[in-house]
């Protein structure tokens, strides 16, 4: 599951590795429009998958696994990548508060949403297109960070102060990669969140991006993920990466 400012696309290297491995995939678009409602569109697509899912979340799409799976029988393992991994009552902006500011406090702008509700209020949120590169992706090459930065998907700012359910990680297996030059989400925040959930860890030197940057890294933790969490060396019953 994506988070900000991107969109399922940024998990296309990892989805051709996996998929080299012999697992089915499947990668749902993240509304991005608040917590309960991303959550439930989440719960909807596993809820339709008849074999052991493993759910993957990046930035804001680890919020929304977190919320997404704490009823889903057939989730059998989380996978966090430089991700928010929420306690209950607890929002988005209580871990960015909690620790030192990084530089994408001062590199997002917001604007108002382009159908206005009658109350004219909602608002979402970007990151300044020329601050992107620097805040998002600094370890991918030009060209592609550029891109990204011009394709990028807003986060309604509702979705930010969201509070969360009961944590999936709380009664299911967990793991979390550790980006540990991520200046979008503090990687204190993430060694934070990744001890509280008792997370097998996995630290990688990379950006915010490391889903696109490290790849294999990525894939590597999701195949033991998938393994252990299913107790299963089934090739043909291995879960599926959502």
């Amino acid at each position: 599951m994506h988070g900000a400012f991107t969109d399922a696309s940024s998990w296309a290297e990892v989805i051709s590795l996996l998929h080299a491995a012999g697992f089915t995939v499947c990668a749902p678009a993240n509304p991005l429009r608040g917590l309960p409602q991303d959550a439930a569109y989440v719960r909807s697509v596993v809820r339709d998958i008849d074999v052991p899912v493993v759910l993957v979340g990046h930035g804001y799409g680890g919020a929304v696994i977190t919320h997404a799976a704490t009823d889903g029988d057939n989730v059998v393992a989380l996978c966090y990548v430089a991700a928010f991994g929420l306690d209950e009552g607890e929002c988005v902006m209580d871990i960015t508060n909690r620790f030192a500011p990084v530089p994408v406090a001062d590199a997002t702008v917001t604007a108002a949403l382009p159908a206005q509700s009658s109350s004219g209020s909602e608002r979402e949120m970007y990151v300044h297109k020329d601050r992107f590169p620097l805040v998002y992706a600094t370890d991918l090459a030009p060209r592609a960070r550029n891109v990204m930065s011009v394709a990028q998907r807003p986060i309604a700012c509702g979705a930010l102060t969201s509070r969360s359910g009961t944590p999936a990680w709380a009664s299911k297996p967990s793991w979390y990669a550790i980006a540990t030059a991520d200046r979008m989400l503090s990687p204190s925040a993430q060694r934070f969140m990744a001890q509280r959930m008792a997370a097998t860890e996995y630290v990688l030197d990379g950006s915010h991006a490391v889903v696109l940057s490290q790849p294999g890294a990525v894939v590597a933790m999701i195949r033991e993920a998938a393994e252990q969490g299913n107790g299963c060396d089934d090739g043909d019953r291995l879960p599926q990466p959502v």
